[in-house]
């Protein structure tokens, strides 16, 4: 996940940058509000961390601008100004939340968590992998221009396949997240369910998404061929 953050103070950025480095995080830095504006503008962001004081474009002109553009990525105002007003017209102006200085990193660093987990909920409405699409509003599932018909477990299934794109799943994470409960992992209902997805949604066609990773579970990915 990629974080802007839009800060002068050079030593506060950089404080900011090493943290979320660690917390495995890639980070942009704009010392100004242009510089910051233009960036925010080229790229996506899952969270922009801005100062209101900047040279140049200050952060409620900057919010003004991002806005303007229809950019809607989550923003959480880390300044010095304290006073109610200035919380309420950052609030007011499309701020999602406003940290006062000096600051606990590690309060930041659940506000910003906080902020891309509700971005994601509010903006994901279909999931893609390939030709394999599953929209979450109407339910529907489409490979290469084609519906597949799913029983409701295959579908909460392949969703959360969908969902976790590329990370490898075991029987017992399956089985909590889709069957709501750890039942025991020798049975072979996960197995059975895997098969019959992949009966619907792999089986003619030309490249397969759905796999085996022998011993520890499964993993939805588009994987190029050799």
């Amino acid at each position: 996940m990629r974080i802007l953050v839009v800060e002068d103070e050079k030593k506060v950025a950089h404080f900011i940058e090493k943290g979320l480095r660690e917390h495995a995080f890639t980070v942009d830095v704009a010392y100004d509000g242009e510089d910051g504006f233009f960036m925010a503008a080229g790229e996506e962001y899952g969270c922009i961390v801005l100062d209101i004081l900047l040279p140049k474009m200050d952060g409620y002109e900057f919010l003004r601008a991002i806005r303007s553009k229809s950019i809607k990525t989550p923003v959480i105002f880390l300044t010095a100004k304290d006073a109610v007003d200035d919380r309420v017209k950052g609030l007011e102006l499309g701020g999602d939340d406003y940290l006062v200085k000096p600051f606990a990193f590690a309060e930041l660093l659940a506000r910003i968590r906080v902020l891309i987990r509700r971005g994601k909920e509010k903006k994901v409405d279909k999931l893609k992998v390939g030709d394999l699409s599953l929209n979450l509003l109407t339910r529907t599932v489409v490979r290469a221009g084609k519906k597949i018909e799913l029983t409701p477990k295959e579908y909460s299934l392949l969703q959360y396949l969908m969902q976790n794109r590329g990370r490898v799943l075991t029987r017992t994470m399956i089985s909590e997240n889709v069957w709501g409960y750890d039942f025991d992992t020798f049975t072979n209902v996960i197995d059975v369910h895997i098969n019959a997805l992949r009966e619907k949604v792999d089986r003619g066609f030309p490249t397969r998404l759905i796999h085996t990773v022998r011993g520890v579970g499964y993993v939805l990915e588009k994987r190029e061929k050799k």
